[in-house]
This record gives C-alpha cells, structure tokens and sequence, in this order.
C-alpha cells in the first residue's frame, strides 16, 4: 500500500494520477475532507489532518510506501507514526533552499525534516524542488479583474519547476529500484523571468495584462502581511534579492530521474489558464 499526503493539492493529485496509470496500486489517497476528493477510481481515500498526527493511525494502516510534504504538521511526530505502523519507503518534499540559501530559517526548518527522516528508521528519498510554477496562481486574482500585476526583481529568472514535474520523480522513486537514500536538486528546463511569467500568461488569454516592476519595501509590506515579516523576508531573497549559482542553476535530474523533458512554464500556464480569466 502506498499512501500520497497532500492528495488533492498539486503535487499529490498529480502523483496520485500517475501512479494509478502506472498499475502502482493499491493507492491511498490522504485528504481533510474524503467527501470532497476527486481520485482515480480504485484509490481508497482517507481523511486526516497533518496538525493531528494521531487522526493518521488509520490512513498509515498497512502502509509501506509514503509520499510527504514537510512542514505542514509536527513532522517528527509524522514521522515517528509513520515508523510506528511499518512504513519502509518515505518519499519526502523539502526544498532546494536547503543547499542554496542554508541561512534562511524556512531552509533550516527543512533541513531539519530531512535529518529526522534520515534518522528515523525507514528508507528515504528526498525532493529538493526549487520555485514552483504553480506561484503564479498569487497573481490570478489580480490578472482576473484587470489589475496591475506589482512584483519586485521582475527580470531575474529562475528556472521553476512545474508540480507535475515533482509527481514524476517522486512516482519513480516510489516504484523503481535505485532511489533509496538519495537527493534530487529538482528545476525546471529554463529560467524565466516574472515579467515572462505574466507575458505568457497574457499570451495565453490573448490580452494584455498590466504589469509593473516595484521596489523591495513596498513588496515586503505587501507579503509580510499575510507572511509575517521573516517569511516575506525570505521570499524576496530567494526570487532577487539574493539569488547565487546554486539557485539559478538549470538542473537535469528530472529528465534524468524520469526519462522524459521537464516541462515549460509555458506547458503549465497552458494547462492552467482558466485560473486567470
């Protein structure tokens, strides 16, 4: 049995998809609210919530391969239940930042996942994605009523990934041989810019959508709102306010890892225009 946290977001959802098509069963499916999941069919779904780690006792029942996104619950108890119920294989979703910006409190906090993982018991591998594509979505309210689109450090490139793209490595570390107690640095084929993000964007619907570049502090006031202000601090550090080598650097694991291309930011915009008109 193999049990996808996160299931409904976007990551889970892809992997869930993939690794049914794959023939990966028996698949468990973990969400809030198993009313509301839409899984393939034959995934069993089962409700818990990472902040009650005791509300996973039955989704872990039987499971011996488990697919987790760090730092949404009190993970060294997530983990502890996890090695409790006989789990063998943990796949788990940290961040590039970890080897970039080593500094920050959020890579800190990863690093941290990762070691308890590592010391746990069961076998592990462990995704370190860079910059999703999927953050375009906190412009597509803005996008939706016509609004300037207002980002700090809008020429710098990164080359981020696409979830899906996180779905497939961790499919394959899953159900093939060879993945155990290795890292993957996971990135998109090419770096791209802001202003490129919202260009495609605008592409995609076919209309112009305003955009203007704007300073650090005004961009700090925006997210420390909803981020707090060390969280709002780290974003803007990580998308140009201090980017290195490591961070931008265009990476080959998934291709590599997957055997196919990883996927555009132009692909996911594509995929997911509907959010944005």
């Amino acid at each position: 049995m193999m049990l996808v946290t996160g299931a409904t977001g976007n990551i889970g959802g892809a992997l869930l998809r993939e690794l049914h098509a794959y023939g990966a069963g028996p698949l468990r499916g973990l969400t809030r609210d198993a009313s509301r999941a839409s899984f393939p069919e034959g995934v069993e779904a089962c409700e818990g919530d990472f902040a009650e780690p005791d509300s996973l006792t039955s989704a872990l029942d039987g499971v011996r391969s488990l697919f987790l996104v760090s730092r949404l619950g009190p993970d060294a108890e997530i983990i502890d239940a996890a090695r409790q119920a006989g789990v063998e294989h943990v796949v788990l979703v940290s961040s590039i930042t970890v080897e970039t910006h080593p500094h920050l409190g959020p890579a800190a906090e990863n690093l941290a996942v990762e070691r308890l993982l590592k010391e746990s018991g069961p076998a592990w591998t462990i995704l370190r994605p860079t910059q999703f594509a999927s953050n375009a979505l906190w412009w597509a309210e803005t996008i939706r009523g016509g609004a300037t689109v207002r980002v700090p450090y809008a020429d710098v490139g990164l080359p981020a990934i696409h979830p899906a793209d996180i779905a497939s490595v961790a499919r394959v570390a899953l159900t093939e041989p060879g993945h155990r107690g290795r890292t993957y640095a996971l990135t998109g084929p090419e770096r791209v810019t802001p202003r490129g993000q919202v260009g495609a964007v605008a592409a995609a619907l076919g209309r112009e959508v305003p955009f203007a570049e704007i300073g650090r502090e005004e961009a700090h006031r925006h997210l420390a709102a909803f981020l707090g202000d060390e969280a709002a601090a780290a974003v803007l550090d990580l998308t140009g306010g201090d980017v290195n080598d490591a961070l931008l650097r265009v990476r080959d694991t998934v291709p590599r890892v997957t055997g196919s291309p990883a996927r555009p930011f132009g692909r996911w915009v594509a995929e997911n225009v509907a959010a944005f008109r």
